[in-house]
């Protein structure tokens, strides 16, 4: 935990988008297991396009919940376009928006050695 994970401190789950309904539900299903674990912390999802909430809905509704700090976590295995360029611009669109928050925008995820320790043991078999 940083020292910025305050109690009203919350974490948007940030992730491309699809027509399929079905496609967010692994995301979906991050954001239940961290609040579960975590029942006090604010915890949403967010996409770039095609399926809804998008990012500056999120940030907006996490405000209204008196959320001061956003940790923002790019649910991208590799990085491309939208996570090099498009996801700091928004970033950058938010911190002049709403400059009583703070926003972190962490990696994307699958740039995490856990990650790619897990998803290699996935491969081999060994989970």
């Amino acid at each position: 935990m940083t020292s910025h994970m305050t109690p009203r401190g919350g974490v948007i789950l940030f992730a491309h988008g699809s027509r399929d309904p079905l496609w967010r539900l692994p995301i979906d299903a991050v954001a239940q297991r961290m609040l579960a674990q975590q029942p006090g912390r604010p915890v949403s999802v967010a996409f770039l396009e095609l399926t809804e909430p998008n990012l500056p809905h999120t940030v907006e509704a996490l405000m209204k919940q008196g959320v001061a700090y956003v940790r923002i976590v790019p649910m991208f295995l590799g990085v491309g376009r939208h996570a090099r360029e498009d996801l700091p611009k928004l970033v950058q669109g938010l911190t002049e928006a709403y400059p009583q928050m703070s926003f972190e925008l962490l990696p994307a995820i699958g740039e995490h050695p856990a990650m790619t320790a897990l998803m290699a043991d996935i491969a081999a078999g060994s989970v």
